[in-house]
């Protein structure tokens, strides 16, 4: 499928820009799902990690947004996100189950938060999905790369029928890049999918660096989608740029890309990712379904359709 015609649209240039740019669309908002809120302690041993970036991922990667929570949450209002995911995820046994005890707690007392919940290959994982479920948790997130784990691990065999069961989507960072794991690429959530195929996959940063396996995957299963964190953005163009006939590729996956951010660990303002995706040339309609109804419909906003 070929591009559509370029938006005539401006692309936004700045924070202020935002809530003009999804209104000229038509659209009541943003659907973001790749947002992070933390405990502050593990917020502050995350910020610290990005301070040594350098050593990490060879570059410096500067959090565009350190403000404390009421800031964070204040900022996002503004920028016109309806529904504020607090993604976490543990990188040890154990961990998981007070993050969920976390998450829950900030979706009771942040107004417009999506409760959020996490999992991790460990004795009882599928009892504490259960419970995630049953205490209103609609979006989960791994993080292969950070938990060092595989996806395919059979421990998670309990949560993948738990969560095909339920329908939630699962914000699942597999990709190599920035930094490649020891289970990371698209080999082991293949090879989940196809025990499970109708697990609600939402493939972070669109699977960067292994752009087509994870668009493979996309086609080849009805509910696997793809977020869009800081893919085309100046920042990441350095390590893994999009290629111009996968760009074609996304086109064709219109209804299956979601907007993902990755608020506030971002070293860019919030708007340059929706300048990122505006500049890629895919035209409104396009726009319009990854800026918002795709992510609405995967985290049920009563007004998905609007």
């Amino acid at each position: 499928m070929a591009p559509s015609p370029s938006s005539q649209l401006a692309a936004p240039r700045s924070d202020a820009d935002v809530p003009a740019y999804w209104r000229a669309l038509g659209l009541p908002g943003l659907a973001d799902i790749h947002v992070h809120f933390l405990p502050e302690p593990m917020l502050a041993k995350v910020w610290a990690y990005f301070d040594q970036a350098q050593e990490h991922y060879g570059q410096p990667w500067p959090i565009h947004y350190r403000d404390d929570e009421a800031t964070r949450i204040a900022t996002l209002r503004a920028l016109g996100v309806r529904a504020i995911p607090a993604l976490a995820y543990p990188h040890k046994p154990g961990m998981a189950q007070w993050l969920n005890e976390w998450c829950a707690e900030f979706a009771r007392r942040v107004e417009g938060a999506v409760h959020c919940a996490t999992l991790f290959p460990e004795a009882g994982v599928g009892e504490q999905v259960e419970r995630s479920l049953r205490q209103g948790a609609r979006l989960f997130k791994m993080h292969v790369q950070v938990g060092g784990y595989s996806p395919d691990d059979p421990l998670l065999d309990p949560a993948w029928e738990a969560l095909e069961r339920a329908g939630k989507p699962v914000v699942l960072h597999a990709g190599s890049a920035p930094k490649e794991g020891a289970y990371t690429g698209p080999k082991a959530v293949a090879a989940v999918l196809d025990r499970y195929p109708r697990l609600t996959f939402v493939i972070a940063h669109l699977g960067m660096d292994e752009y087509d396996a994870f668009a493979d995957l996309a086609e080849a299963f009805p509910r696997v989608h793809l977020d869009t964190t800081m893919a085309g953005t100046d920042f990441s163009n350095r390590f893994a740029p999009l290629p111009p006939a996968y760009v074609e590729r996304l086109a064709g996956l219109g209804d299956r890309v979601v907007l993902g951010t990755d608020f506030p660990n971002i070293p860019h303002p919030y708007a340059h990712q929706l300048e990122a995706l505006h500049r890629l040339g895919l035209g409104d309609d396009w726009m319009r379904k990854v800026l918002w109804h795709n992510g609405a419909r995967l985290l049920g906003l009563e007004d998905a359709d609007a």
